[in-house]
């Protein structure tokens, strides 16, 4: 696996990807949260840049007739849409059920733990585009 350049490609595209969250939350909230590191959400998005990562490392490898080359591009493009449907969707979900709870919570019982649900877990279209072209601008940048 050490040997691997297609394994390091995609590899090496999520940790971009994560370590550019830290900088970018900081830019635009500016505070450093190292939990930024290893959050799901923010931009870029790591599991695009990853998947694209992995995509484009073995079409520069193998071309784009390789059957190889359709399973890591549909693989792909699952991860992409959940991240940007199905997971950005659920965030908004937790959203909306933390304002609730809240609202509920409001006149409960003084120091009872309040939970809230992880609201940032999904990504915008554009934090998907920038982990997919940053994915594979980094693997296409190593295996070349």
């Amino acid at each position: 696996m050490f040997a691997n350049d297609i394994f390091w490609a995609a590899f090496w595209a999520w940790l971009c990807a994560q370590v550019l969250k830290l900088f970018w939350d900081l830019a635009v909230h500016r505070r450093l949260d190292f939990a930024r590191l290893i959050g799901a959400g923010g931009m870029p998005s790591s599991h695009a840049a990853l998947v694209s990562g992995l995509s484009a490392a073995v079409i520069t490898r193998y071309g784009w007739d390789n059957p190889l080359a359709a399973i890591c591009l549909v693989f792909s493009l699952i991860v992409m849409y959940d991240a940007a449907g199905v997971r950005r969707a659920v965030g908004k979900q937790a959203r909306i059920l933390n304002q609730l709870l809240a609202s509920i919570q409001h006149g409960g019982p003084k120091g009872q733990e309040k939970k809230q649900l992880k609201e940032l877990l999904g990504h915008t279209p554009v934090e998907v585009l920038a982990g997919a072209v940053l994915g594979a601008t980094i693997a296409w940048w190593l295996v070349r």
